[in-house]
């Protein structure tokens, strides 16, 4: 689809995200309707100009941003490249100005870049990040300081941006002194200060948010006065691979506890993960449908937890009103067979060729039900120095109602209709038009061939139904 008119795009979210508080179905009264930021997958890279790397290790992290400011970088990072302070800064400004009358922030996870320890090994070393010698405890220390300090310089810009507000985060893979399969007990201790003073400013009570975060990384809390629950799981210990697999089953007896006790006091609750459940369609986009087996599909979670995870929800139903993740960058949904939809929120850093972008949802604030969003992308091919609107799901898609309902009617006709589905892989990654300059092929990873793997993703979750489809499509 043809980047036009972004001007005219711009000008209808301005004119959206006024104090009426969205663009949702003409039927909606204006002044029952929440307007709520989400963003996903910022990923700062404080390396990405290698000459600060000293400077950086001696000031304290309130002093970095006058560090960064005095690179000779001054553009956005590219596609392929995780975020670099100017992409930070241009994100948290537009968020800001954007923002308007947001109660609260939904921020799904990965607030670091990649590689921060490889990197800082080998800035530590004189090496590359390959060739740098087994870390001593003096070096483990000096990096774990270190990506404590980037975290909490992060977390100290976003609330600068945000004002007062609370901003609701759970852990991505990427947080982690490790190699990227969550974070473990240590990093979640060292860093849960500033997530309860940084990003929640104290939206939840400090002991109780602690008794959790710190060895396992989930919490819940009220929000909007008493009417809302929202739970922010650690969705890394679902992961097939992850380390800390045994802890999943405790995290969703405890999930359990919190839908129940919501349902005993008539709240509603949103839930927010990174690693969403099914299938890493990102993972097998190369395998031919039909050629798809047990032996080569790769699945997010492990079959126990997620079978656990969707009998859970079932318990609970009409409970459950919101749920996002985000963890592949890009924008798409599932649709749960337990009746709720599962919105994954596009990616800030452009590591993975998608432009950087955000939502902000419309929910109904008397069901406290998403009915639309904004998508707004900054375009890597140069369109436009800011963030505008890509595009409005009601009025792309002619949806009406709340968000799940609408999102599990467009799913059957991304099978049906050719022009549904044009639309849908054009949002994909955002609008990113871009092409891997390594394998001069589209960043964008959906084509004809494997639009299967990536359809019956959104609504086939356990993976004999995911195989079946993809193989009989």
């Amino acid at each position: 689809m043809a980047r036009i008119s972004r001007h005219f795009r711009l000008l209808l979210t301005l004119l959206c995200l006024l104090p009426i508080f969205g663009c949702g179905d003409s039927s909606t009264h204006f002044s029952n309707a929440y307007q709520v930021v989400t963003i996903s997958d910022l990923h700062f890279n404080p390396f990405y100009d290698p000459t600060l790397y000293s400077s950086l290790v001696a000031a304290d992290a309130s002093q970095w941003a006058g560090v960064f400011q005095t690179s000779a970088i001054t553009a956005p990072a590219a596609a392929g490249a995780d975020t670099n302070y100017p992409l930070l800064a241009l994100t948290l400004a537009d968020m800001k100005q954007r923002m308007g009358a947001s109660p609260l922030v939904l921020f799904t996870g990965d607030l670091l870049g990649h590689n921060i320890p490889a990197n800082f090994y080998a800035a530590y070393y004189h090496a590359t990040p390959t060739t740098y010698p087994t870390p001593d405890p003096t070096a483990v220390a000096a990096m774990q300081q270190f990506t404590d300090k980037t975290f909490a310089f992060v977390a100290a810009q976003i609330r600068a941006s945000m004002g007062s507000i609370p901003v609701f985060y759970v852990p991505g893979n990427i947080d982690t002194y490790g190699p990227g399969l969550g974070p473990d007990s240590t990093f979640l201790a060292n860093n849960a200060a500033a997530v309860y003073s940084q990003l929640l400013n104290g939206a939840v009570d400090q002991q109780t948010f602690l008794s959790t975060f710190t060895s396992d990384g989930y919490y819940s809390a009220q929000s909007l006065g008493s009417r809302l629950r929202v739970i922010g799981l650690n969705t890394n210990s679902f992961v097939t691979v992850a380390p800390s697999i045994t802890e999943g089953p405790a995290e969703l007896a405890w999930l359990n506890s919190q839908l129940a006790s919501a349902q005993a006091a008539r709240q509603k609750v949103w839930i927010l993960m990174h690693v969403p459940p099914g299938a890493n369609a990102q993972g097998m986009a190369v395998i031919a449908p039909g050629q798809l087996s047990d032996n080569n599909v790769s699945m997010n979670w492990g079959a126990y937890l997620e079978s656990t995870f969707l009998s859970t929800l079932k318990k609970y139903p009409g409970v459950v009103t919101l749920m996002l993740a985000g963890h592949t960058h890009m924008d798409e949904f599932r649709v749960l067979p337990t009746g709720e939809v599962l919105e994954q929120l596009p990616g800030i850093s452009p590591c993975f060729g998608n432009n950087p972008a955000y939502k902000i949802l419309t929910i109904s604030q008397e069901t406290l039900l998403p009915t639309d969003y904004v998508s707004l992308d900054y375009d890597l091919s140069g369109g436009s120095p800011q963030f505008t609107s890509l595009y409005n799901f009601t009025s792309t898609y002619s949806a009406s109602g709340s968000l799940n309902d609408a999102l599990q009617q467009l799913y059957p006709q991304l099978v049906s209709s050719e022009s549904q589905r044009n639309t849908y892989i054009n949002f994909y990654a955002s609008g990113s038009i871009a092409r891997n300059p390594q394998s001069q092929t589209p960043w964008n990873p959906i084509n004809a061939a494997n639009w299967p793997i990536f359809s019956c993703s959104i609504g086939e979750l356990e993976e004999p139904d995911y195989v079946t489809c993809v193989n009989t499509y």
